[in-house]
């Protein structure tokens, strides 16, 4: 345990540079005075660990001291070859760097974790797209990441949702993959951060003018506020639905796995008849009588009562159009099946 932690102050120190006792503190979780018996058996060790006095001293090593310890384990080796994702570094034109990496990488490697990162390459595979989609043409993704690594302003064509695309000059924070598609986060002038589909630019350029990213612009954090946003946007509306037993799994396929968790812990205990009544999220009454209509005879609208009359038009529409004349040695009608003869 000692050991690991001994390992961890050295690589911080060695990334990061001058540290104080707070910050390693922070890091590591232990306490400043757990911290200061650390230091002091690393130099103990031969480590050459200074002591910087003053408010803005700190611990740093030696200029130009570098461990060649690696300290990872086998299965920490392994989970950076899972990391590799060789479609979106191709993407990114970094396919060859990436590959001259982990080549680099695999050479440094003790035996043993050599052995398990080689195994782990050969049995696991990461596709990030999803099924029955290819993954979006991104012909300028190259040229966006070139202006987020620089720290460049562009101005892009984009083609909105709306009838018309648009001009928009913004300052590029980042680049996020998200089931095959990539977004980029970007803040216009004076505006706050937003979302743009890369593959919807049509048109760009890199600025000569150079931005500041904001002071504790964090994108991972960014990106998780975005979607928690996202999905309360994107179901506005609400839907009171009787649901079959057995049908729970179908309804997580139609409707999506969240919105349909979130409705079913709101539930109250079935019926004497084994359905349950739901409050489903939905995004429209279209989309939701689309959607809903796949669930058959599992499910029932209650409510609201446009969408009610919706489906009920679109399956007297449905059962209109299936249907056969009543001549004699014709099929048996659609209307007529399951009646007492």
């Amino acid at each position: 345990m000692r050991a690991s932690r001994l390992l961890s102050l050295l690589l911080l120190l060695q990334t990061r540079g001058r540290m104080t006792a707070a910050e390693l503190s922070q890091e590591l979780e232990v306490s400043i005075r757990t911290v200061y018996r650390d230091v002091e058996a690393l130099s103990s060790a031969g480590v050459p660990v200074y002591a910087d006095r003053g408010p803005t001293g700190g611990y740093r090593l030696l200029d130009g001291y570098r461990t060649r310890l690696n300290g990872l384990s086998a299965e920490e080796a392994s989970s950076l070859f899972l990391a590799g994702l060789p479609g979106p570094a191709a993407e990114l034109g970094l396919a060859e760097v990436a590959a001259a990496a982990e080549l680099k990488l695999l050479a440094a490697l003790p035996p043993e974790p050599r052995s398990h990162a080689s195994r782990m390459r050969e049995r696991f595979l990461l596709d990030v797209p999803g099924w029955y989609r290819d993954a979006d043409e991104v012909p300028l993704l190259g040229l966006v990441a070139d202006a987020v690594w620089e720290g460049r302003e562009i101005r892009m064509l984009y083609r909105r949702w709306g009838p018309a695309d648009v001009t928009r000059q913004v300052r590029p924070y980042g680049l996020v993959l998200k089931g095959g598609s990539w977004y980029l986060v970007a803040a216009p002038e004076g505006a706050e951060p937003r979302t743009y589909r890369v593959s919807r630019i049509l048109s760009a350029e890199i600025l000569a003018a150079r931005f500041t990213r904001p002071e504790g612009f964090d994108l991972a954090e960014f990106w998780q506020d975005y979607s928690e946003g996202f999905r309360e946007r994107m179901y506005p509306h609400e839907a009171t639905v009787r649901l079959a037993p057995g049908a729970e799994q179908m309804l997580r396929l139609t409707a999506g796995t969240r919105p349909v968790e979130a409705a079913l812990a709101a539930a109250g205990p079935p019926g004497e008849d084994g359905w349950r009544v739901l409050r489903l999220p939905i995004e429209s009454t279209r989309h939701a009588c689309w959607l809903l209509l796949r669930m058959g005879a599992s499910l029932e609208v209650l409510g609201p009562p446009e969408l009610r009359d919706l489906l009920i038009a679109t399956i007297g529409e449905l059962s209109a159009l299936y249907a056969v004349p009543d001549t004699p040695g014709s099929l048996e009608t659609p209307r007529s099946l399951g009646r007492g003869r």
